[in-house]
C-alpha cells in the first residue's frame, strides 16, 4: 500500500516551522535547565541553532547536587547539523574518543573505564576490542540470542496483560531489553532488579526521581557502575572454568591474535551493554508508543500491512526517539568543518537528536512516518569505527516487540503524556500510562 497522509496535529504544526521563544543567545545546550525544557522546545532551539548558528561554544555543564569537582575545561563546540556530524565521525584520526565520549566534560580515567569503555578508545586499542567482542558473537550465539527476543517479547506482554501496573515503561519498554541482555550474557534472574536499578541510575544524569535529594549523583554513578561490574567479573572468573552456551563465557574465552579481554575489559563491556544496549531498545520503545498517539494513521498502517514495514519503522522509530542525545570528540590536530576552523585539544559534542530533524536530509522531519526511505539517521551512531555494535539487535528487539503487540493487542495507546527523563545524554521516558 501507499503512504498514507500525514496526520496534521498541533505537534507537527508548530515544530515544522519552529517558533521558539528562545534567541540563539538564549539557547545554552549545557545547561540542566535546557534539557528539562518540553521536547517540542528543545526540537525548536536545535532548528534555531541549525538554521542560525550550526557550530556553536558552550561552556561545560555543572553537574547539579554532587560535591566531587571536575577539572575545569574550556567548554565544547556544538555540531547540530547532519552533514558535520557525519564529518567528524568519518575521521577518527583527528576526532578521537580516548577522553571521554558520554560526557560534555572530561572524566577521570577511572570513570571512563566504568561509563564508557570500548565507545571511549582510539585504535589500536579500539579496534583490539572490537575485533574480540566481534569474534565471541558467532553466528550460533546470534541465532541463540534472536531466539531469547522471540521468547522474552512473549514473556513480557503475557505478563503485562495479566498483571500490569498501567505504566508502558515499567510493564514493557524496560523489562524487555534487559532481560534479553541479561539472558545473553548469563545473569542469573536473581541480579535482574539489581541491573534494572543500577541501570536507571547511571543514565538519570542525577534525575531525582532516580537519585534521591541529598545523595550525590557522582558517587551513586560509581556505586552502580561498581556494582555492575562486580557481577559481571564473578561471572566472567566462573565462565572461565566452567562456560556454557551464553556470550560471557565465549568472550571470557575469545582469543584473536593471542589477545584476550581482561577482566576490566569484559565488565565495562556489560556496563556497556546494559546502558547502551538496553537504554536505547527501551527509550525507542516508549517514544514509539507516544508517536502512535500524535500519528494514529502511522500506528494503522503497521498493524494493516506490518511485514511490508517493519523495517522502515524500526528505523524510524529510532530517528524519532534518538536514544542517546549526543557523543563527543576531542581534536588531535587542527581541522576545518563546513568554513569552521577547530584546533587541536578542542572538544565538538554532536548532537544526534539534532542531526536526526535536520531539515536538509529528511523530509518533513518532524512527521512521525514508519514508511520513511531514505532514512540516514544517527540514531546508532555515525558512520565511523564507533557505530552501534549492536545496531542490528535494536532493530530486531524493535520489530518483533511491535510486532507481537501490534497482532495481539492493535488498540494498544497511551493514555497520558510522557514523563521526560531531565537528562542531556539518554532522550528518556520514565513513565508512559498505556492501555491495551
Amino acid at each position: 500500500m501507499g503512504p498514507c497522509p500525514r496526520q496534521r496535529n498541533y505537534y507537527y504544526e508548530q515544530v515544522t516551522e519552529p517558533t521558539s521563544a528562545l534567541s540563539v543567545r538564549d539557547i545554552d545546550v549545557s545547561s540542566t535547565d535546557f534539557w528539562r525544557r518540553p521536547w517540542k522546545e528543545r526540537d525548536e532551539a536545535f532548528a534555531t541553532l541549525r538554521r542560525e548558528q550550526p557550530i556553536g561554544h558552550y561552556e561545560e555543564p555543572v553537574l547539579e547536587g554532587s560535591e566531587i569537582e571536575f577539572p575545569k575545561g574550556d567548554g565544547f563546540y556544538a555540531l547540530t547539523r547532519h552533514r558535520d556530524v557525519a564529518e567528524a565521525t568519518r575521521h577518527p584520526e583527528v576526532f578521537l574518543s580516548g577522553h571521554g565520549t558520554v560526557t560534555m566534560f572530561d572524566l577521570a580515567p577511572e570513570m571512563v573505564e566504568y561509563f564508557s569503555g570500548m565507545i571511549s578508545t582510539d585504535n589500536p586499542k579500539h579496534a583490539r576490542l572490537r575485533r574480540i567482542v566481534s569474534n565471541a558473537f558467532s553466528s550460533k550465539n546470534i541465532q541463540r540470542v534472536e531466539e531469547s527476543i522471540e521468547r522474552v517479547a512473549d514473556e513480557v506482554i503475557e505478563r503485562a496483560r495479566r498483571e500490569g501496573s498501567g505504566d508502558f515503561v515499567l510493564d514493557i519498554a524496560a523489562p524487555y531489553p534487559l532481560e534479553i541482555i541479561c539472558t545473553m550474557m548469563g545473569v542469573p534472574k536473581s541480579e535482574y532488579a539489581t541491573v534494572l536499578r543500577c541501570s536507571n541510575t547511571i543514565v538519570s544524569n542525577g534525575d531525582p526521581e532516580y537519585i534521591p535529594a541529598g545523595n550525590d549523583p557522582v558517587v551513586a554513578f560509581l556505586e552502580s557502575a561498581m556494582t555492575l561490574t562486580g557481577i559481571m567479573e564473578e561471572l566472567g572468573r566462573f565462565r572461565i572454568d566452567q562456560p556454557i552456551d551464553d556470550v560471557t563465557s565465549a568472550l571470557v574465552n575469545a582469543e584473536v591474535e593471542s589477545e584476550k579481554l581482561t577482566q576490566q575489559e569484559l565488565a565495562s563491556f556489560f556496563v556497556l551493554l546494559v546502558i547502551a544496549g538496553s537504554e536505547t531498545t527501551r527509550t525507542a520503545l516508549a517514544h514509539a508508543l507516544h508517536a502512535f498517539g500524535q500519528f494514529p494513521d502511522q500506528q494503522r498502517r503497521l498493524v494493516e500491512d506490518f511485514p511490508a514495514l517493519a523495517k522502515t519503522a524500526a528505523d524510524e522509530i529510532v530517528r524519532w526517539a534518538s536514544p542517546v542525545t549526543f557523543t563527543r570528540r576531542t581534536l588531535a590536530s587542527d581541522y576545518t568543518i563546513s568554513g569552521f576552523d577547530l584546533k587541536t585539544g578542542e572538544n565538538v559534542v554532536m548532537f544526534y537528536n539534532s542531526a536526526n530533524r535536520d531539515e536538509e536530509v529528511f523530509a518533513d522531519p518532524f512527521s512521525f512516518d514508519v514508511g520513511r526511505t531514505p532514512n540516514d539517521h544517527f540514531g546508532f551512531g555515525a558512520p565511523g569505527p564507533h557505530f552501534c555494535l549492536g545496531a542490528h539487535l535494536a532493530r530486531r528487539e524493535i520489530m518483533v516487540m511491535w510486532r507481537e503487540l501490534l497482532s495481539r493487542t492493535p488498540n494498544i495507546r497511551a493514555t497520558g503524556a510522557p514523563s521526560q527523563l531531565a537528562s542531556n545524554f539518554i532522550n528518556g521516558v520514565k513513565r508512559l500510562d498505556y492501555s491495551f
